[in-house]
């Protein structure tokens, strides 16, 4: 995959979508917090207790490919930042 910014918008996109269609009902009941890591072109996803652990697993499975990671009942895999109050 090249990393031109619309790859990697349309990389996105189909993760999401996949945890949208296909995912999001399935883990959020027992899975909130943890991470899941997307593979989009075969659909495969793997759980963890932290980002490592997502990585890891997708990483063993398809050591050439890329995935996207999001967290669990979650916008966004990691917070960063301070909170303002």
């Amino acid at each position: 995959m090249t990393t031109n910014n619309h790859n990697v918008d349309e990389f996105v996109r189909r993760a999401e979508g996949i945890y949208e269609a296909n995912l999001k009902e399935i883990l959020e009941p027992q899975h909130v917090d943890e991470f899941v890591a997307i593979e989009p072109e075969s659909g495969d996803y793997f759980l963890g207790k932290t980002l490592n652990e997502a990585t890891r697993a997708a990483r063993q499975s398809y050591p050439d490919r890329l995935t996207h990671v999001m967290r669990v009942g979650h916008r966004a895999a990691l917070h960063l930042g301070t909170r303002v109050e």
